[in-house]
């Protein structure tokens, strides 16, 4: 009677730890709860419950082998209390070699693994803080820039329409000194044929000097001061300036007529008058060009995509520098990339193209294409990711392939509020 109570006892305890399957997670558990037959997971195969774990694969999934390394696509769960549960493959259970880190994989074999998942968990959880934190800064920096950014936004607005109220204006001036110079170039014209009609006659000197004492005699008292003189005569200060072509010509045409006609003082005074006049127009007319190209250079910044909130406007005009080895590259957002060698051989990378991320966060990541031909051909590129960061930096700078450059650009605006801690058990 005993000896068939022991063999029950015995009987009654295999069964119970048969009921303790190794190597599986919770959620598989209803497939392997206490029944008379096991039906493989893929459905292909029933077998007798007592089969699951024997160290004999029947089921072509491996899923009547969880817990051993009889099948050899069956997959072997470590729960890892304490850190990050994952899968191996079942062929490392019970190879000698510890992989889990609760040392569940290890179950059967001749060495002994220690159990390290705790510390493992405090480290990740230590880091995961880390890279809250680091968010947390990182989106607080990034609303300040998104303000900086549409305020700044409405700046660069605000300047291109006081330049273009500017160039309106000048343009006005550009017409205005166009009729003056014109006048004046007519003037000095019909000066000089009136001079050229009298010849060097006596009648038609007296006649100019006649003129032009009463031109200058201002007050009309019979006399000439030097401030009428002043008043009338307009004084050319740059004598020494190259002579245009037009100027070159009157010169020679001056030249060839009598001397009373070249000395004549109405002419010499209707001749800078012209000059002034010219002067005058060349100076309006630089102003007016160099205001259409900053309206054209405002245009094309305005024209970029700087986010939705315009976060990256501030990266305009800024460029950041990284010395990896013998060479210094230089990213300068929305304009280029360039290398340098120490011996300061300059090198384009590529110059803004778009931007690349994916649909979900296409400011991501930043293409910069077309730069100096590369010497196995076709041209050198660089892409730029943006990464999460308390700082604005360049952090890294790589060479995956021949003149394919790929760099990491750290910055508040890349931050987005979508990182989440990962699954650690903090079970003891």
């Amino acid at each position: 009677m005993r000896f068939y109570v022991f063999i029950a006892s015995v009987f009654c305890c295999a069964f119970a730890d048969s009921r303790k399957i190794r190597g599986i997670s919770s959620s598989y558990k209803r497939f392997y709860r206490e029944r008379k037959s096991f039906l493989c997971i893929d459905g292909s195969k029933l077998i007798p419950f007592e089969q699951v774990n024997d160290d004999y694969c029947d089921c072509e999934d491996g899923s009547d082998e969880p817990g051993t390394s009889a099948c050899p696509r069956g997959r072997f769960y470590c729960t890892n209390l304490g850190f990050r549960p994952h899968y191996i493959p079942s062929s490392r259970v019970n190879d000698g070699i510890c992989d889990c880190c609760d040392a569940s994989d290890e179950y059967n074999s001749h060495i002994r693994c220690q159990k390290t998942c705790w510390n493992l968990g405090q480290r990740e959880r230590a880091y995961v803080e880390g890279q809250m934190r680091t968010l947390d800064e990182g989106l607080r920096l990034k609303q300040q820039l998104i303000e900086e950014g549409v305020l700044l936004w409405r700046e660069k607005q605000a300047q291109l329409r006081e330049l273009q109220q500017k160039a309106e204006d000048l343009h006005l001036k550009v017409e205005e000194h166009k009729k003056r110079k014109h006048q004046a170039d007519q003037h000095k014209e019909q000066t000089l044929k009136t001079l050229q009609a009298g010849g060097a006659g006596s009648r038609q000197h007296n006649n100019t000097a006649s003129g032009l004492f009463q031109f200058l005699d201002n007050n009309k008292d019979g006399s000439i001061t030097v401030d009428e003189v002043q008043a009338r005569v307009v004084t050319i200060h740059d004598e020494k300036r190259l002579l245009s072509e037009n100027e070159a010509v009157i010169r020679d045409t001056n030249a060839a007529l009598d001397s009373p006609v070249v000395e004549d003082p109405l002419l010499m005074a209707a001749d800078r008058a012209a000059k002034w006049e010219a002067t005058n127009l060349k100076k309006v007319e630089e102003a007016y060009e160099t205001v259409n190209m900053e309206i054209s250079d405002l245009q094309q910044k305005l024209a970029i995509d700087y986010g939705t909130d315009w976060e990256f406007l501030f990266l305009n005009s800024q460029c950041y520098k990284l010395q990896v080895y013998e060479y210094t590259y230089t990213l300068c957002p929305f304009n280029q990339v360039t290398q340098e060698n120490t011996a300061g051989t300059q090198v384009s990378l590529g110059t803004w193209g778009m931007w690349a991320g994916e649909p979900k966060n296409q400011y991501s990541q930043m293409v910069y294409e077309n730069g100096e031909p590369c010497w196995q051909g076709g041209s050198r590129t660089a892409t730029v990711t943006l990464t999460c960061g308390t700082e604005t930096a360049l952090r890294s700078v790589k060479e995956p392939s021949k003149c394919q450059y790929i760099m990491d650009f750290q910055t508040p605006v890349a931050c987005q509020p979508v990182l989440k801690q990962r699954g650690i058990h903090s079970e003891l």
